[in-house]
């Protein structure tokens, strides 16, 4: 099978899925910018009718969550109209297109993880130009398309918050990170892992993907200063104490009992993640 991979070359979760799909034997495409404009799309569809995959898998968004609150045209022009050209090209040549969500399209005010049939709410201008695109996708309806929503991200070669915390953490005695915003940190190379498995599975819909358990902010910035075995203290404080432009969901953790059901893969454990790349960040020195 053929896989392009849209923000392939340089993305946090785009790089991660271009070596996933590598090892698993599929023919895989990175794109990036260098390459042509995806949001053009003569130039996408050139490119499809060229390569001719079986998938297309967009790691492309608009990630910026404050900045979205001043530029909401270029977010919904990345979250939601990207996606909606990427839908109609892929449903017109029977192409498959795995696509990615957030946990912020949530309002938070569950207390039990959010399953794929709850309602939406977004509080801010990024979570809403992820779910139109979410809705944009569903309008376009080509035959084979997986949504999968994801959260808190982490992993190598790209700066992620567990990365500026370390640095950070080197630098300070003491770090003031915020405590009462609870979600599912998320390691980019699993992620990538439970992508494979969804297409291998032959699996089409909405699915939550995330690593298992839960954490806050705080106790995400805590183990990965202790994991390093470093000295600096990380300091509990609410949202108020750390005021952002855009609103975020109190509690996004997102269920993923679909995803194991659909794929017999079970999450493991965020910690666990979360140690392997801080330990392989240490062995590597900097990035």
């Amino acid at each position: 099978m053929k896989v392009a991979v849209l923000g392939g070359r340089t993305g946090l979760l785009g790089m991660p899925l271009t070596r996933a799909f590598e090892a698993a034997g599929f023919e895989t495409r990175p794109i990036g910018r260098a390459d042509f404009d995806i949001c053009d799309p003569s130039a996408t569809g050139a490119f499809l009718d060229e390569f001719q995959p079986d998938w297309v898998v967009n790691a492309v968004a608009y990630t910026a969550v404050d900045k979205a609150e001043d530029e909401p045209d270029e977010a919904g022009r990345l979250n939601r109209g990207l996606p909606q050209m990427l839908g109609k090209l892929c449903k017109n040549r029977g192409v498959g297109l795995f696509h990615y969500s957030t946990d912020f399209v949530f309002d938070g005010r569950k207390t039990t993880p959010y399953t794929e049939e709850d309602p939406t709410g977004p509080l801010c201008v990024y979570g809403q130009s992820k779910l139109d695109g979410e809705k944009a996708l569903a309008q376009a309806a080509p035959e084979k398309l997986i949504v999968a929503r994801v959260a808190w991200l982490f992993g190598p070669d790209k700066k992620n918050f567990v990365h500026t915390i370390l640095n950070l953490a080197k630098q300070r005695d003491e770090l003031s990170v915020v405590h009462d915003q609870i979600g599912s940190p998320s390691y980019t190379p699993d992620l990538a892992a439970y992508s494979v498995a969804l297409v291998r599975a032959g699996a089409t819909g909405l699915f939550h993907l995330a690593n298992a358990g839960r954490a806050s902010w705080c106790e995400l910035a805590s183990e990965a200063v202790t994991a390093a075995g470093l000295s600096c203290q990380v300091r509990a404080i609410t949202s108020d104490q750390w005021p952002l432009k855009a609103k975020r969901p109190a509690y996004s953790v997102l269920s993923t009992a679909k995803f194991t059901e659909a794929t017999g893969v079970s999450p493991r454990p965020w910690l666990q993640a979360l140690r392997e790349y801080v330990f392989a960040s240490l062995e590597v020195g900097p990035e």
